[in-house]
């Protein structure tokens, strides 16, 4: 199993906007095959870091995901949806495997 963690930097002054953002993965990401853990919004301390976190059993279920995800109703307008507002500034993904037990 591994675990994907997105960093976002987000614009600040658009926080609802990543929250709806989030919401929409809610339903779409455990529709499409993975194990979604959970979105988080800044809260205190960084105004311009979230986090999206999801398991999934290997790279190539990744993949198989992704397709999944690109080829969802609710993806596709999710993926638009991020492009037209524009509250996503950077994202990065990592994908890590738990090793403590």
């Amino acid at each position: 199993m591994l675990t994907c963690v997105i960093r976002y930097h987000i614009d600040p002054t658009k926080k609802e906007a990543f929250a709806q953002y989030a919401r929409n993965w809610g339903e779409a990401i455990p529709r499409c095959g993975a194990d979604l853990i959970g979105y988080y919004a800044p809260h205190e301390g960084s105004s311009t870091l979230a986090y999206g976190i999801y398991n999934i059993p290997s790279l190539a279920a990744y993949e198989t995901y992704r397709a999944r995800l690109a080829d969802d109703p609710l993806g596709r307008e999710n993926y638009a949806f991020a492009q037209r507002e524009r509250f996503l500034l950077r994202e990065d993904r990592v994908f890590l495997k738990l090793v403590s037990g």
